[in-house]
């Protein structure tokens, strides 16, 4: 995590908060002929200066009609200038709900939201952005919706387009670009206008290493002069940058403080992304099969230890094992391989000591997937995922590149 100084702390400690919410839900509907019929009844009440026909539940809150949920309920915090707050929890929790609400996209069917001062955002690849104007006209069109003159805008042309990394393309039709350009333009525009709030969802999920470093000294800059909302999947980067850790569940908080005591009471809940992946398949033939990990942590550089233990029906041919780590945005990071003979027979277990040398990655929490095939590799017989995550706990160093080995010792 970023070290704050204390000079900025004190000169920020009498200002009032840059963000309030207050009690804040929204409500969405499964179905989008009845959301549009809702959406149009509650619309003609609030033109006719009149009461939906939305009644109170019990508590006081707004009753749910029929194929409606909350997005986000009950969500409280604040932040002041010089704070970074992460919003972490698996899909579906409510985080870019929260931020559109936040950014005045959409308004909250209940609770209060206060925002000071200027606000950019950064909350879905190419939003705001006409895919049939170029980069350059959509940098004046966005930075203008920020509140920049066109002076303004003229003085820091160069600058976003620097940042950006656009080159020619910069007059080339925003529909032309990749992802990772779009992302560029759009973070290059956001930061530049020196926000007072500053809201980012995954916006360094797309990006290669050197812009991700760019980003991250840009965010690191702006934290001390400004309010930042910062959504992430990956821990090394809220850790890094963030203050507190509000954790979201089925769109309520879970847990909101100091972001290393967060962070690990969400991994260890089991409440992240990589509970969305499917759940282990065998082959017809294979009676049971089970992968153990020897350890849940281990640090950059050690042997990834895994114990396989298969029993079939009738007798099959193991001829390629295949160890996987995926990590918590579901992106398989990590392949390692090995090919053998080896028959398995019936009502014999078989057990395989399979080891990844030497394991080289970023600091977080991984899924061990384990897979294998017969046939040339036409035919799979397991897939199979550890029932615990392993925790690597110290840093990676990015330039190092390697080709993962993995080892195997069958256990008689």
């Amino acid at each position: 995590m970023m070290n704050r100084t204390h000079g900025l702390d004190a000169l920020y400690q009498d200002e009032p908060p840059l963000v309030r919410v207050r009690d804040v839900g929204k409500i969405f509907c499964v179905d989008l002929k009845r959301s549009l019929l809702y959406g149009l009844g509650d619309g003609f009440g609030e033109l006719l200066a009149r009461r939906s026909a939305r009644k109170s539940a019990a508590d006081g809150s707004q009753a749910l009609r029929r194929g409606e949920f909350w997005a986000n309920r009950g969500i409280t915090f604040e932040l002041k200038r010089g704070e970074c707050l992460g919003l972490i929890g698996r899909n579906g929790a409510g985080k870019t709900t929260l931020l559109k609400m936040l950014n005045g996209l959409i308004k909250p069917d209940e609770g209060i939201i206060e925002m000071r001062g200027r606000v950019g955002a950064i909350i879905a690849l190419g939003a705001g952005f006409n895919p049939l104007l170029t980069g350059r006209e959509n940098v004046y069109v966005n930075a203008s919706l920020l509140g920049l003159s066109k002076k303004e805008i003229d003085e820091k042309f160069d600058e976003i387009v620097d940042f950006a990394e656009i080159g020619t393309f910069i007059d080339a039709p925003v529909q032309s670009y990749s992802s990772g350009m779009q992302v560029r333009l759009g973070f290059a525009i956001a930061t530049s206008t020196e926000p007072d709030v500053l809201l980012l969802d995954e916006v360094l999920a797309v990006g290669d290493h050197s812009f991700q470093s760019k980003c991250m000294a840009r965010i690191s800059s702006l934290i001390g002069r400004c309010a930042v909302i910062f959504v992430s999947h990956q821990e090394h980067l809220v850790q890094r940058l963030c203050d507190r850790v509000l954790w979201l569940s089925k769109g309520t908080v879970v847990a909101d403080g100091p972001t290393r005591e967060i962070l690990a009471r969400y991994l260890d809940s089991g409440d992240d992304r990589l509970t969305g992946i499917p759940s282990a398949s065998l082959h017809a033939n294979i009676a049971s099969a089970s992968a153990v990990m020897s350890r849940r942590e281990i640090h950059a550089g050690d042997d990834l230890e895994v114990l396989l233990e298969v029993n079939t029906s009738s007798t099959e041919s193991l001829e390629e094992i295949f160890i996987c780590l995926i990590d918590g945005t579901g992106k398989y990071v990590c392949r390692a391989t090995i090919g053998l003979q080896h028959s398995m027979t019936t009502d014999v277990t078989t057990r395989l000591d399979l080891k990844v040398r030497d394991l080289r990655l970023k600091s977080g929490t991984y899924l061990v997937q384990v897979l294998a095939f017969k046939d040339g590799g036409k035919a799979q017989l397991l897939d199979l995922h550890c029932n615990e995550r392993v925790r690597i706990s110290s840093p990676w160093i990015s330039k190092v590149e390697y080709q993962p080995r993995l080892d195997l010792k069958i256990l008689e």
